[in-house]
């Protein structure tokens, strides 16, 4: 498997220079230069493969120098049973007879960044040996919450690596905050920014590519890679969650061997609806993909007329994760739609950066309406439909899973479609309790860890061993940077 850069064509690597490298030298981000496939047959032994097995099944197909013990060590490393509250891994959740919740969030950050994140520090350590075995690596991350702290339990104490993480000062939730800010690990730091995601994620990918910085690197024998989306080894371990729920809605005799499901994902960076289109792709029976946003609603705009435009407002919502107005993995979709056209993409994205938007042409707008539907939902919305799905069902969504239940309901009353649908739930409702309490509850305390009592007495849902901890946690992160600042930073960080 060779893999490209979305910018540039005559780039052409294996899995392990993409894993490690991150992202491409001229900006472009790392595909697959063809997508393999599934059979039927494949997919009904999968059916009797643990969570385990089957991920390193699919991943055989996309990394294909490693070696099936490198992949072996590789996902049983980090999908241990201590480290995931649930021997599946993924829990599905049934809610009526067309509706299921792929819970993503009972890993040890209680988000579905986990899913990835905890593969990835063994991807990248298999992949260094291959192609950097003698350099340090320096993991540099840009976070709206929950990538954050994933990456940062995951690669804490990874031999070999330091990692560093920036987050919007104003952009997380209190508990997001709290988990990255006492953050354990003599290899890792955590730094503020006065800024949005946005701002965090452009001086991220300025840093990759700053000649200065690069300079400064090489000289310590270090190199940069990336545990954001635009890394291969973050999207990849993302595709198995969506093969391994077809299977196991087929196991469990919910749907017959072929039948067709739709999938909604909550998005703002776009990786994890990427990651469904991929299993589609492979032979998955996924006909829509269902793309929910909240206030933010950029991508539900580009869906629906297949303009981009970032020159709009930008709203701080209670689902911090998706307020993001530059989604990176929309560049790979491109490149995908447009037959793997580099130069479309260059101008496309030279345009974006002049000027805030670009519009793509009727042919990929075509194979986006074939494939893609999308919707949105205010704050008020979210919690309506946080407290209508627990009074109705019991069950208790965060604030992303709510956006995301909401435009699924949204789509079947203006569609009608009454395909069996699996909807992606991203996180606990405990790393989002005062908006959950708020949604559900007339009174409730304004202490962040009483709170998640309360939360916890109205909902018997069982608090996460780890959220809890937090409160006697020593804070030991509390820089906070201009955004213009970031080079500085980083390089304070590293001496």
């Amino acid at each position: 498997m060779i893999y490209n850069s979305t910018r540039d064509n005559n780039v052409k690597i294996s899995a392990a220079q993409a894993i490690s490298q991150g992202i491409s030298t001229e900006g472009g981000l790392f595909v697959p230069q063809s997508v393999p496939t599934v059979t039927k047959d494949d997919i009904m032994a999968m059916t009797k493969m643990s969570y385990t097995e089957k991920a390193q099944f699919v991943l055989s197909k996309f990394l294909t120098d490693f070696t099936a013990d490198e992949l072996k060590y590789c996902v049983e490393g980090a999908y241990q049973e201590e480290k995931f509250q649930s021997d599946k891994i993924a829990e599905i959740s049934k809610v009526n007879d067309t509706t299921y919740l792929l819970e993503l969030w009972h890993g040890p950050t209680c988000a579905f960044k986990d899913m990835a994140l905890q593969l990835l520090p063994y991807l990248l350590k298999t992949s260094a040996k291959k192609v950097i075995a003698d350099k340090e690596i320096v993991i540099l991350v840009a976070t709206s919450g929950d990538t954050g702290k994933a990456a940062l339990e995951g690669f804490k104490d990874v031999e070999g690596t330091r990692i560093l993480v920036f987050y919007p000062e104003d952009g997380v939730s209190n508990m997001q905050k709290r988990q990255m800010v006492t953050q354990e690990g003599e290899n890792v730091c955590v730094c503020a920014i006065k800024g949005n995601f946005d701002d965090a994620q452009n001086g991220v990918k300025a840093i990759f590519t700053d000649d200065e910085i690069k300079a400064h690197l090489a000289k310590k024998n270090m190199v940069f890679s990336s545990a954001n989306s635009i890394n291969w080894g973050r999207l990849v371990p993302q595709i198995v969650y969506y093969v391994s729920s077809y299977c196991e809605l087929l196991a469990e005799n919910e749907i017959e061997m072929g039948e067709k499901i739709n999938v909604v994902v909550p998005t703002g960076n776009f990786g994890n609806i990427l990651a469904a289109y991929y299993a589609k792709m492979m032979g998955i029976p996924i006909d829509k993909l269902i793309c929910a946003s909240n206030s933010n609603n950029v991508l539900t705009d580009f869906i629906n007329t297949g303009v981009y435009d970032r020159n709009r407002s930008f709203f701080t919502t209670i689902s911090p994760s998706m307020d993001i107005l530059i989604s990176s993995n929309l560049e790979r979709l491109i490149y995908i739609l447009s037959g793997g056209d580099d130069a479309q993409v260059n101008e496309l994205y030279k345009g974006l950066k002049e000027t805030g938007k670009f519009e793509v042409g009727k042919d990929v707008m075509d194979k986006l309406s074939q494939n893609f539907a999308s919707g949105y939902c205010d704050d008020a919305q979210t919690q309506e439909t946080i407290k209508k799905y627990f009074d109705k069902y019991s069950y208790l969504c965060d604030t992303h899973t709510a956006v995301a239940v909401k435009v699924y309901e949204d789509y079947v009353a203006k569609t009608g479609d009454k395909t069996k649908t699996v909807i992606a739930s991203t996180a606990s409702p405990y790393k989002f309790t005062n908006s959950v309490l708020e949604a559900i509850a007339s009174d409730y305390s304004a202490d962040d860890f009483e709170q998640v009592n309360e939360l916890n007495k109205l909902s018997g849902l069982k608090i996460p061993t780890q959220l809890a901890d937090l409160k006697s946690k020593q804070v030991r992160f509390t820089q906070s940077v201009e955004k213009q600042d970031m080079v500085k930073a980083v390089i304070s960080m590293l001496d």
